[in-house]
C-alpha cells in the first residue's frame, strides 16, 4: 500500500470539483471561507477551473472536463493534497475520463471526500493500491467554529494523527443550522451517540474488537461500481490477504431493504472474501423503518453468517461529524459502551 507524504506546515492545498461544485449559497460561501481559513494556516491553495461551477448533471462540469480537472489537480506538482469541493450525483460519469494510468504513475497524494467521491478514493486504494481519506469535503473547514472532525482531519493529513475517536453527538438531515443566509453554521449537535456493538454471533453485545485493512465508502456508489471495468476488488482482498479487510461501510439514500439488496450482491461479487469485520456509518435516514425493519436489522440480517464482529451507527457518512477513515491502512478498532477509537497503522 502507497502511502502519501504529510502536508508540510507550508504545503499547497488543492482543491477540485469531480461532483458538485459551489455555485450556490452556502457552499460558495463555506468554500471562500475554507480557502481563507487555510491560507491563515500558512498553505498556499490551488484551486482546479470547475470548483465554483454547476454546470453539469449532478457534477459541476461535463464528465470529461471533470475526470480531466481531477486528474491534472492529482497530478500537479503545485499542490500535495486534494481536497473535493462536495458530493453529488453523477461522479460515476467523471472516472471514464480520469487518466488513470497517469495517476498511477504519479507521487501518491491525500485525497479526501465522501459520498459520491467514493468514485474516486475507492478506486485510488483498491485499483492502485493507495490510501485515500474517507473524510469532510473541503468546503467542510469553513465552518465556524471548526468542529474537532475537522481538527482531526487536518491532523491526519499533516501526519500529526494515527488515532481517531468517535464525538459526543451527531446532528440529523432535517437539523442543519447552514442555509444562504448562515453559510458558515456549526454542525448542529442533538444526538449523543449511541453505536451499536455484535458479536460473531451476530448478538449485541458491549464491546467489539478488530484488526485489519480498511476498504470501503458509500454503498449507494459501491453498488454502481460493482461489476464493471473498475471492479477489481476480489483481486484487492487475495493481495492483503493475510491482513484481512474490514469493511466500513454508508448509506445516503438506502432504505433498509435496499441496503440488504446491496450487502447481498456485494456478497455474490466476492467482496466479502478474506472480511475480518464491518464498521457501519450512520445512515443518511437513521430512523427508517421498512417491513419492521430498521437499518441495523438489514445490516446484521445481511452480514452475521460472515461470523466477524460489527459496529454499527458510527461517526462517518452523511450525518456529521465524521471521523476520518483512511482507506486501505491498517487499522486496530475497539469499542465498547458508547466509546470507538480506531489506531491506523500505515504498513
Amino acid at each position: 500500500m502507497k502511502y502519501p507524504r504529510k502536508l508540510s506546515e507550508i504545503g499547497t492545498v488543492g482543491f477540485a470539483a469531480p461532483s458538485f461544485g459551489c455555485n450556490i449559497e452556502p457552499y460558495k460561501s463555506r468554500l471562500d471561507h475554507a480557502v481563507l481559513r487555510l491560507k491563515e494556516w500558512g498553505h498556499p491553495v490551488m484551486l482546479g477551473p470547475n470548483c465554483y461551477l454547476g454546470e453539469g448533471v449532478g457534477i459541476s462540469n461535463k464528465p470529461e472536463l471533470c475526470g480531466r480537472e481531477l486528474t491534472e489537480v492529482y497530478c500537479s506538482r503545485d499542490n500535495d493534497i486534494v481536497l473535493s469541493c462536495g458530493g453529488g450525483e453523477l461522479m460515476n460519469e467523471t472516472i471514464d475520463h480520469v487518466d488513470w494510468e497517469r495517476i498511477r504513475q504519479a507521487p501518491p497524494k491525500w485525497f479526501a471526500g465522501y459520498s459520491d467521491n467514493t468514485n474516486f478514493s475507492f478506486l485510488l486504494t483498491t485499483l492502485l493500491d493507495t490510501a485515500s481519506l474517507y473524510a469532510p469535503n473541503g468546503p467542510s473547514f469553513g465552518m465556524e467554529p471548526l468542529h474537532k472532525s475537522l481538527s482531526d482531519l487536518y491532523g491526519v493529513l499533516r501526519g500529526e494523527i494515527t488515532e481517531v475517536s468517535n464525538y459526543d453527538g451527531y446532528e440529523r438531515i432535517d437539523e442543519g443550522l447552514d442555509s444562504p443566509e448562515n453559510p458558515l453554521a456549526p454542525i448542529n449537535v442533538q444526538h449523543p451517540f449511541a453505536p451499536l456493538f455484535y458479536d460473531s454471533e451476530g448478538r449485541v453485545t458491549d464491546s467489539v474488537s478488530m484488526s485489519g485493512r480498511l476498504a470501503g465508502g458509500c454503498m449507494d456508489v459501491l453498488s454502481n461500481l460493482r461489476g464493471t471495468k473498475y471492479d477489481h476488488v476480489e483481486e484487492f482482498c487475495d493481495r492483503y490477504a493475510s491482513d484481512g479487510i474490514i469493511w466500513f461501510l454508508e448509506s445516503c439514500e438506502l432504505g433498509p431493504m435496499a441496503v440488504r439488496r446491496t450487502l447481498w450482491a456485494m456478497k455474490q461479487s466476492g467482496w466479502f472474501r478474506h472480511v475480518k469485520g464491518f464498521l457501519i456509518g450512520r445512515p443518511m435516514f437513521d430512523d427508517r423503518v421498512e417491513f419492521g425493519q430498521t437499518q441495523a436489522d438489514a445490516v446484521i440480517g445481511a452480514l452475521k453468517e460472515f461470523g466477524v464482529p460489527i459496529a454499527f451507527g458510527l461517526d462517518f457518512g452523511h450525518l456529521p461529524p465524521s471521523m476520518p477513515i483512511v482507506c486501505g491502512a491498517c487499522c486496530d478498532m475497539t469499542g465498547q459502551g458508547n466509546s470507538v477509537r480506531i489506531k491506523y497503522r500505515f504498513e
